[in-house]
């Protein structure tokens, strides 16, 4: 388990899965990574992220040592460049939280001080660039968590507590500032990820007691009941042939983002940090394995899309401040590998 300390990776167990049939998915290398931009702020992991409009948000995270952030920096993705808007005040500086948009506006809440475990929640008002305390999480202190915004609403659930995996999650109303408990169906986690899609959340990854979750769920709220559907294993679960080649998809603090019509999960972390690329396809509920992330193995690190483009920002490649990260990579999938290009 990773818990804050990058040593605690190596008390993960290796989770590889070997398949009992020949793999019958091409690696096709298909798909390019470009340096942009580096972040003006210090360089960090386990920050977050948020996108209102055409702007990526990102901020708070942890240096690799023993100093963590509340401050935030906005991306302007035509003309590749970051600023700093207002730190998030009130609110003390955190790793490992939860960001989304909702109804306009970006909430970040949970995660861990270097002492604390948290459960206060705030908006970010990018009209005129201000924070507010809004209510406390209900569902208690955690970190790792994972959070979404679909409409005029936010998600927040799964994460540790600082004893055990969760599985419970819950609806923040911005109008009203208030939680609902909508449930979950899949397994308990920490470390997950999310697309948003067609007005959908997939959640997928993460981990629990040193062992990778491989159920994958996608969170329907136009659904009357029942709002949770099972999606297909991420492993080589089935006897079909489909997933003959899912041999490095699971993983934890893995970085993810929707390009046009498809899903991609790259970096994060099994037993060791990874550059796996995985294209998802929301249609055909199928994988594709894409050129590898063009960084360091890399962890911890923030995933977000702009203009229909796909961004991987900071996060880590080892132990301590060395290893922690300020670039950001924007994911190219339909253009030829280019090795010269970082």
């Amino acid at each position: 388990m990773k818990r804050i300390y990058f040593q605690g990776l190596s008390a993960l167990v290796l989770f590889t899965l070997f398949s009992c049939h020949s793999n019958t998915i091409p690696y096709t290398q298909n798909g390019n990574w470009v340096t942009r931009s580096q972040l003006n702020g210090p360089a960090r992991s386990e920050a977050v992220g948020f996108t209102i409009a055409d702007t990526a948000y990102l901020g708070t995270g942890w240096d690799g040592l023993n100093i963590r952030y509340r401050d935030f920096w906005k991306y302007d993705a035509i003309n590749d460049v970051w600023s700093q808007v207002a730190s998030m005040d009130p609110g003390t500086e955190r790793s490992s939280a939860v960001a989304f948009t909702a109804a306009g506006k970006g909430y970040v809440g949970t995660g861990y001080d270097g002492f604390n475990y948290l459960t206060d929640f705030y908006e970010y008002d990018p009209a005129v660039n201000e924070w507010t305390r809004k209510s406390d999480f209900v569902g208690g202190p955690r970190y790792e968590a994972v959070g979404f915004g679909i409409g005029n609403y936010g998600y927040l659930g799964t994460g540790f507590d600082g004893s055990n995996a969760l599985k419970d999650f819950y609806r923040y109303d911005p109008l009203s500032d208030t939680w609902l408990d909508v449930g979950f169906s899949g397994n308990k986690r920490y470390g997950a990820a999310t697309f948003i899609y067609n007005n959908k959340a997939y959640l997928l990854t993460g981990i629990n007691s040193g062992t990778p979750v491989t159920d994958f769920w996608v969170y329907d709220p136009s659904l009357t009941s029942a709002n949770w559907v099972e999606l297909r294993h991420l492993t080589n679960y089935s006897s079909d042939s489909y997933d003959d080649g899912y041999v490095n998809i699971v993983r934890n603090n893995a970085s993810t983002f929707v390009i046009g019509n498809k899903g991609y999960i790259s970096c994060g972390e099994n037993g060791v940090a990874l550059t796996y690329t995985w294209e998802y396809d929301f249609v055909s509920d199928l994988w594709t394995p894409k050129s590898n992330f063009e960084g360091p193995s890399t962890t911890g690190a923030v995933g977000f899309n702009v203009h229909d483009r796909g961004y991987i920002a900071t996060g880590r490649s080892g132990p301590g401040q060395a290893a922690a990260s300020d670039f950001l990579r924007e994911f190219q999938p339909n253009v030829v590998l280019n090795p010269n290009d970082n």
